[in-house]
């Protein structure tokens, strides 16, 4: 086996398409990891020398002529030299093409060497982005358009200009994706119930996917859920028809309780006949509060028995002449 740069292009030649996939699973992924452990000890102890930075002779003369042109040029040549960052920037600075020790400058006034030193302004305050409206097809085959916000910021300015080419925009088109890919594995009353619990598990999501670019997601929020004209009319008949279907439910319960109630008062009417008179005396007072102009007073048909003295005789009398018949 040929030993091979890990910086390189992966290239095994297997003999065929699985050789090929299965030399780049074998390379791809430790060229990820030396990369990114090299930034780290970058950060850390400074650039190394491998014959292409400060360590080797073309590098040192470089930075040799371009101090003696600082020294010659001054004092114009602090007017490039010094540079100052805000409170809320960092700035990554590469000399020769290689990262500077000590990771990203700032916040404050910094130095660079003019011809050999370049640097990148990081902002690390937090960003918002609202992902645009998503036609997502749900798990029980509904489309939806679903948009949310995602809160985001830069956690580590050397990893995001390092690592990726663009972070802000390779965060906003994972954020669109995600958004789809959690959406279309949630039926629809979850997604109308369950917005807390997906934008937890979106932001966890994405958190994770974009800590290797040094982007820290600090909250997603699910905005809004459209749903299609004929299934909102659909489930508005079905929340009406619902709601018509408890009202009746309430009523006849309301008319079964009522029922018990008179009966258990005419109970009590029953057993004492001047209870009759005082509830028609306070409906009276009831009626009369009112200011109305007619008033209905019910008199008991008992009040007439004593004007009716021959009522029973006369009854007596009429079966006895059907009896003699």
């Amino acid at each position: 086996m040929v030993p091979m740069d890990p910086m390189g292009p992966a290239v095994v030649n297997n003999g065929g398409h699985g050789g090929n996939q299965l030399g780049n699973q074998q390379f791809n992924v430790p060229r990820d990891d030396e990369y990114r452990k090299r930034i780290i000890a970058t950060i850390g102890h400074g650039a190394e020398d491998d014959g292409n930075g400060e360590g080797s002779t073309c590098g040192r003369i470089l930075i040799l002529l371009s101090w003696l042109l600082v020294i010659v040029t001054m004092p114009f040549s602090l007017l490039v030299c010094f540079k100052v960052v805000q409170e809320y920037e960092r700035a990554v600075i590469f000399r020769l093409g290689r990262l500077m020790q000590g990771g990203a400058k700032g916040p404050g006034i910094f130095f660079i060497l003019p011809c050999i030193d370049a640097y990148a302004r990081v902002d690390l305050r937090t960003r918002t982005y609202d992902v645009p409206p998503q036609e997502v097809l749900t798990k029980d085959s509904v489309t939806v358009s679903v948009d949310a916000v995602v809160y985001y910021r830069v956690s580590n300015a050397t990893v995001s200009i390092a690592n990726v080419e663009n972070a802000h925009h390779s965060t906003r088109l994972l954020a669109q994706t995600t958004l789809r890919n959690t959406m279309g594995t949630r039926h629809l009353h979850e997604i109308l119930s369950e917005r807390m619990t997906i934008s937890g598990t979106m932001q966890s999501s994405l958190d994770e996917a974009t800590d290797a670019w040094g982007i820290k997601v600090e909250r997603v929020e699910i905005k809004d859920v459209r749903l299609p004209i004929q299934l909102q009319r659909a489930m508005a008949a079905e929340a009406e028809a619902a709601r018509e279907a408890r009202a009746k439910v309430i009523a006849a319960e309301g008319e079964q309780k009522a029922s018990r109630a008179l009966r258990e008062a005419s109970e009590v009417i029953g057993d004492s006949p001047a209870a009759l008179t005082l509830r028609y005396l306070q409906t009276l007072n009831t009626i009369s509060a009112e200011k109305n102009s007619t008033i209905v007073f019910p008199i008991p048909i008992d009040l007439f028995k004593s004007l009716m003295p021959n009522s029973h005789a006369s009854v007596k009398h009429t079966e006895n002449a059907d009896m003699s018949l």
